[in-house]
């Protein structure tokens, strides 16, 4: 299908479609997780949520986890906690299972395609890999003996950070040069590399001299690394669960998230210690809080059952939901990611619609559904895309009502530029009471989030002095009906300006410029008022 589509062969497509309904027919699950997504999204066939619903529910009864990732979003939407919470539990064991038995690190560059108030596709082209001009300085370094360049090339390859692919065999090399030159991060690497087997035989040995190494140059997390094979036996004489609480608490306290987890998991279970819930509970919080996985997982474990903490079923769906999120099919995002990168399919082939490619209609429909999705989820630029297509007419008709909840849900999140919008639809009083008062709160609560909107900021409360003093007067009037005027005008101003989060700047500038003609000319008219008197004029004749 996905070849059908990249070739913009919308036959071959539909052809696709209809091989995965007969196989979904059939019972296939793979294949009725499919067909629920193309009922969902409205490909080759019309949206049908409901229909989605009930193909995602028979393939997750047969176990395949997208339709369990599907499934518990659509309960997770609808407030049902008691359905989420079970199957992103599911979700959330199985996603840290497979870390576990993995010999990959973690995923620790989480990337969006949009930063910030604009499309961000040129920025993120930085993470092309070896191609990337950093990338070859840093290699150039390394090359020429740098150790702390060395150092970043392993981590790079380690954990395929900048677009670059995994390369155990190269990370395991960059490090071993920086050991060689004295550089005592990489040995804890290195201690990691041969516990987790990647690029290398597993071996056990190995990593406790490296990880006993890196512990003697003060780098904690290696202690915790320590802790975990003395409580497995790994590497070592014995299981010696007292110098692996000793290594824990040393890296506890030197504030390293999984001495806290694992600390946690031996008062909790009572394992070498008195059992002790509550200091487990304060002891996965504080891991929590640094974003550790496990640390995470448990928590919800504990909300879930009320267990050391108030039964609290949406806080464990949350919880579970985060982790489970971090799973194997997040690969998907980081090949979609690669692929808009690097323009290997073109914009038709992107979106597929009821019959052949999308109408500009149903692409702005299904931007829309996701951008939804995004917002309820926590992300505020897609609630301020949604407040931008409502206010500019973009794909929808205009709704200044409608932009304005968009762009309140965006400020909740403390999104500056939404509180500037806020603050502009106020001073115009476009879906919003005309309002200078509240217009200049919002504009000072942008710069209060975001010191970089300063500048139109300043634009902006000059354009709130110019209404307050000259409020009828002809040059207020006159800028604000420019677009009605001049439509052209404002369709070069749309095309032009609006994408880039601008649209008032130049209206601002006209303002600042008007307001400056303004206090000129009464300079001018006081100074003709009152000329200056002559030298001598009052003085005696000499």
């Amino acid at each position: 299908m996905i070849s059908a589509a990249s070739a913009g062969d919308d036959a071959a497509f539909a052809t696709a479609a209809a091989q995965i309904e007969a196989a979904a027919a059939e019972g296939h699950p793979g294949a009725q997780s499919g067909l629920a997504f193309l009922s969902g999204a409205g490909m080759t066939r019309p949206a049908s949520r409901s229909r989605a619903f009930l193909l995602h529910k028979f393939a997750a009864d047969a176990g395949d986890l997208q339709s369990k990732m599907a499934l518990a979003y659509s309960y997770f939407r609808q407030e049902m906690y008691d359905e989420a919470v079970t199957l992103y539990a599911e979700l959330a064991e199985a996603a840290l299972t497979s870390s576990l038995i993995s010999k990959e690190p973690p995923v620790i560059e989480p990337i969006r395609l949009h930063s910030g108030t604009e499309e961000n596709k040129d920025a993120l082209r930085k993470f092309r890999g070896e191609d990337d001009e950093e990338f070859q300085i840093t290699e150039y370094q390394a090359q020429r003996g740098n150790a702390a360049a060395m150092f970043k090339l392993g981590l790079l390859y380690y954990y395929g950070l900048r677009g670059l692919r995994r390369d155990y065999g190269k990370a395991f090399h960059w490090f071993s040069k920086a050991v060689e030159k004295g550089e005592s991060r990489s040995m804890e690497l290195l201690g990691e590399i041969y516990a987790r087997g990647a690029g290398v035989d597993k071996n056990y040995t190995e990593a406790y001299k490296w990880l006993t190494l890196a512990a003697k140059q003060q780098h904690y997390s290696a202690y915790n690394g320590l802790g975990y094979l003395y409580v497995k036996g790994y590497g070592v004489e014995k299981k010696n669960l007292t110098k692996a609480r000793e290594l824990f608490e040393v890296a506890a306290e030197n504030k390293e998230p999984g001495g806290h987890y694992n600390l946690g998991v031996l008062y909790l279970k009572g394992i070498g210690v008195k059992r002790d819930v509550i200091r487990a509970c304060n002891l996965f919080l504080h891991a929590v809080n640094a974003g550790q996985p496990k640390a995470i997982y448990q928590v919800a474990k504990l909300f879930q059952k009320g267990i050391g903490l108030k039964r609290n079923l949406h806080m464990a769906t949350v919880l579970y939901k985060s982790v489970a999120e971090r799973g194997p099919w997040s690969s998907l995002s980081r090949w979609a990611l690669e692929s808009y990168l690097k323009d290997r399919y073109g914009d038709q082939s992107i979106c597929m619609g009821e019959s052949g490619f999308c109408t500009d209609m149903e692409r702005h429909l299904r931007a829309h559904a996701l951008w939804w999705q995004a917002s309820e989820q926590g992300n505020e630029h897609a609630a301020l895309l949604i407040g931008d297509a409502y206010y500019y007419g973009r794909g929808v008709a205009r709704d200044y009502e409608r932009a304005a909840e968009a762009y309140m849900h965006a400020r909740s999140q403390s999104n500056a530029q939404a509180m500037f919008n806020l603050g502009y639809m106020h001073e115009h009083g476009h879906g919003l009471p005309f309002d200078l008062h509240l217009a200049k709160r919002y504009y000072d609560q942008a710069v209060e989030v975001d010191p970089a909107a300063r500048l139109p900021v300043l634009l902006a409360l000059t354009s709130l002095w110019l209404r307050k003093n000259y409020a009828d007067s002809f040059l207020v009037h006159f800028i604000d009906s420019l677009p009605e005027i001049y439509p052209a005008v404002e369709e070069w101003v749309e095309d032009v300006l609006m994408d880039e989060g601008n649209a008032t700047i130049l209206t601002l500038f006209a303002c600042l410029v008007t307001v400056l003609y303004l206090r000129e000319r009464q300079r001018r008219q006081v100074a003709a008022a009152n000329p200056p008197q002559p030298d001598g004029a009052d003085g005696a004749a000499m």
